[in-house]
């Protein structure tokens, strides 16, 4: 469906895209024009139907004469065609086919108008089940690329992180890290709002999402001045399934497999105006093998020379949960109340058995120690939201208040046993514990007016408060042999209290334009500022960060051409505050080789993009082109040197710049009514450097990052559907080095019974190569080093999935706000332990 922001678009170039202008200008003739013209809307809603296709029909011959392919505001025109008698038959995927009655067509009926043309959507009785037909599975809007993962089979028993695969311009690594156009510092919301899970760790947040819960999933990569400046890669929007049917349903899913199973629960009733959600996922993994090896090169301070090599194999098991319930009430035609509270839990566990580190100097082997490492990652979080939207007689104008608390209890330990020198009995135990808590509330006004008629003016304007609150308990013990007692470490940078208290206050207002009848014009300017206080409780550690205030504007212009085709581009400033594990202060040294600890003194990132893009329709195939720059000054990124013992360590440093020149190109093609294929390629050139003088410091790195996707899909006889997905991406350029390429695929069988109330599939993961390993490298003045990972993940799976109740469509839905906390830059999954990161 399409909303208003549809009708808007990305920006900068104001004059570039205006010169489209003068060459879509028809030309002057004296002869008819012959034509037929209209626009198709969506009964019920009545919003237009954006790409659907309009055919004229001889009525004599039953052959198609001339076609046209509706703009985004559901547009067409027909034309070459001749005197005749004709039908205009109208058909889009999710909608029940129209067909007109007869036109005929003379000399002097010749310019024909049929207004508007209602479409009603594809329903299919299930018995006591009513569902909606599938819309396509990428859908190009204005201001957004919009992946529908309701309509994607394969990704049964899989979750969030699982569906970000198959997006356009997004790249998930094996861990669920995140990232837009090359960019990790991006922001994600879950039904436009954000919640202390989500802050905590992205990917740890995707895993409690399950794929079939999502509805779609929303790139924005120029947001407007309505969100919040975090987030220099864009915004992400997660929208899950929402309930606007009468009536009571309970829906099982489940999924069973060699490397990971899963079952959910979900039932929803709605009784005139009111209506309730419960629904509860589990989703488990166990018996996740592998294993890492890593050769290092470490100059020490002296310029003795050390070759450090370590190998360990690995088992993962997690257990993960997410539970909800949520109510809304119409309190009349303009009033309206929703509510929810959500409750998600993890359990992970990951082990190093016989962690191997052998330490060689000139080739002389002088050290070799064995050690066995246990991490818990643990955490339980809770969410509660509120929303009240108040709309008027005056079509699109709305206020709403929004209110939203948000807490998470983390935990992070490790165990790392050491061996004696024979290697038969532990010598000793190192436990480090890291107890986090984040809490988080929001309150947020929004106004929406339409000027004058309200059709090509529009004002919004808002303000929001975020008070967020970090906190870390961390300490270190030691005990002898495998029976003794942990006692504390004595030392206040190993054993102490971290809070870190951060208060937004931000006001904005945005316009947006319709003008010289093709264009669309959004700006906007957003104030924010930023108060921050962070304290050390058992020392005296200076922590004290002064407080900053930005001015961020946002344009976009877009511009209609031919045949729905669109071109738009777009500028706008961004700002990445360091939050979470970029913060703590507490060492991670797991991997005593390799130790990491968050900086509390980072300042603010701060990027400037630009964004040109072309969207065209091509015999029922979508295509996107999008070029773009991004300049960030103080980039945050992880910085290593070297510490006594050869010990590499890792923390975070705003870095001089990081620019990225980039491209992405995708695609959506119906070949058939039965068989679709999509697939896109993103790449771009990064270049980042520290801006430093020191040889011993300096640091830079250029070079191409590209990845690609494709997704296959094919409808066979009685009720079966095959489904296939590949996705890979080459190696990632770092400030010192290089995180290494994967690639992954899928196919997928299922099979729909019972009048399509439930379905079996089959599928399985991976399954052509037995291991999957990723090569990364570093090097700076002091570092050359050479790791490896391996990844036994191919997985086979039964998928089941069954739906009973009665359901029967309530009418359109009506739009609701919420809060959008757009605003922390995640880390990498890689460095510091646990006030807010899980690794």
């Amino acid at each position: 469906m399409k909303t208003y922001y549809q009708k808007l678009l990305s920006l900068s170039f104001l004059i570039f895209a205006m010169s489209f202008q003068v060459f879509s200008q028809e030309e002057p003739t004296e002869k008819p024009v012959y034509r037929i013209s209209g626009k198709i809307m969506e009964k019920g809603s009545g919003e237009p139907v954006a790409y659907a296709a309009v055919s004229l029909i001889d009525v004599e011959t039953e052959k198609s004469i001339a076609g046209a392919v509706a703009d985004f505001d559901g547009e067409f025109v027909i034309t070459n065609f001749k005197n005749g008698t004709y039908q205009v038959q109208v058909s889009f995927m999710g909608f029940q086919s129209f067909a007109s009655s007869t036109i005929t067509v003379t000399d002097t009926n010749y310019d024909i108008r049929l207004g508007n043309i209602s479409m009603e959507t594809d329903a299919v009785a299930l018995q006591e089940v009513t569902v909606m037909g599938q819309r396509d599975l990428i859908e190009e809007k204005v201001d957004r690329t919009i992946y529908n993962a309701e309509n994607d089979r394969t990704l049964v028993g899989g979750d969030a992180a699982d569906v970000m695969r198959r997006v356009p311009m997004l790249s998930v690594d094996l861990d669920g890290n995140v990232s837009m156009r090359g960019s990790s510092n991006i922001l994600v919301l879950i039904n436009g709002k954000q919640s202390a899970i989500v802050a905590s760790n992205v990917s740890e947040a995707l895993k409690q999402i399950p794929a079939e819960e999502i509805k779609s999933i929303e790139v924005i990569t120029s947001p407007s001045a309505k969100y919040d400046a975090e987030g220099t890669g864009g915004v992400i929007n997660i929208v899950t399934k929402k309930n606007n049917l009468q009536g009571a349903t309970l829906n099982v899913n489940s999924s069973a497999g060699i490397r990971g199973s899963n079952l959910g629960l979900n039932a929803s009733l709605k009784r005139g105006k009111m209506g309730w959600t419960l629904g509860g996922f589990g989703r488990a993994g166990y018996n996740i093998i592998g294993a890492f090896e890593n050769n290092q090169i470490v100059t020490g301070a002296d310029g003795t020379v050390a070759n450090i090599f370590q190998a360990a194999d690995t088992r993962t098991n997690m257990m993960f949960g997410r539970y909800n319930f949520g109510w809304d009430y119409e309190i009349n035609k303009f009033n309206f109340l929703t509510a929810s509270v959500s409750f998600g839990l993890r359990n992970m566990s990951n082990r190093q058995d016989g962690l191997l580190t052998e330490t060689f100097i000139e080739e002389e082997l002088v050290s070799s120690l064995l050690r066995d490492v246990n991490v818990r990652n643990r955490s339980n979080n809770v969410d509660v939201n509120f929303n009240y939207t108040k709309t008027y007689e005056k079509p699109l104008k709305e206020f709403s208040i929004s209110g939203l608390y948000s807490q998470n209890n983390l935990t992070n330990d490790f165990i790392n046993s050491l061996y004696t020198g024979t290697f038969d009995e532990i010598l000793n135990r190192v436990k480090n514990n890291d107890l986090g808590l984040n809490q988080e509330f929001t309150l947020q006004l929004d106004y929406v007016t339409p000027l004058g008629d309200g059709k090509n003016h529009i004002l919004e304007y808002g303000a929001k408060n975020i008070l967020r609150r970090a906190e870390s308990d961390f300490a270190y013990f030691i005990a002898d042999g495998a029976d003794g007692e942990f006692e504390k470490v004595d030392d206040i940078n190993l054993s102490n209290e971290f809070s870190y208290d951060q208060n937004v206050t931000a006001a904005y207002a945005s316009y947006t334009t319709n003008f010289l009848e093709k264009y669309s014009f959004k700006g906007g300017l957003r104030y924010e500022y930023t108060n921050i206080n962070a304290d050390f409780r058992n020392s005296e550690i200076d922590a004290d960060i002064p407080s900053y205030g930005l001015l961020i504007p946002s344009m976009n212009l877009s511009r209609k051409l031919e045949k729905g085709n669109m071109i738009k581009a777009a500028y706008n400033r961004r700002v990445q505050r360091p939050f979470l594990n970029f913060l703590n202060p507490n060492i991670n040294a797991a991997n005593p080789q390799q130790i990491s600890q968050g900086n509390p003194l980072l300042d603010p990132e701060l990027t400037d993009n630009y964004e040109m893009s072309y969207s065209t329709f091509v015999k029922g195939s979508s295509l996107n082109f999008t070029a773009y720059f991004r300049n960030t000054t103080g980039s945050i990124q992880p910085v290593r040197t070297v510490m006594d013992d050869d010990v590499i360590y890792t923390t975070y440093e705003n870095i001089g710049f990081e620019r990225a020149y980039g491209f992405s190109v995708f695609s959506n093609v119906n070949l058939s009514g039965k068989f679709s294929l999509n697939g896109s390629i993103d790449g771009y050139y990064a270049d980042l450097t520290n801006g430093l003088e020191d040889p011993m410091f300096a640091a830079s790195n250029q070079g191409f990052v590209i990845s690609g996707r494709l997704f296959a899909n094919y409808s066979l006889p009685n009720n079966w559907q095959l489904q296939s997905f590949a996705f890979a991406r080459g190696r990632q350029v770092q400030l010192q080095g290089f995180a290494g390429g994967f690639g992954m695929y899928s196919l997928n069988i299922n099979k729909q019974f019972n009048e399509k109330k439930g379905s079996i599939g089959f599928g399985a993961e991976n399954f052509l190569a037995r291991e999957m390993v990723i090569r990364n490298e570093l090097n700076t003045p002091m570092i050359m080093q050479q790791g490896s990972n391996t990844m036994r993940n191919m997985n086979f799976k039964i998928n089941f999935n069954y739906r009973i109740g009665k359901l029967s469509v309530d009418g359109p839905r009506r739009r609701k706000r919420g809060v959008t906390n757009d605003d922390i830059k995640e880390g990498d999954g890689g460095a510091s332990g646990a006030m807010m990161n899980n690794n």
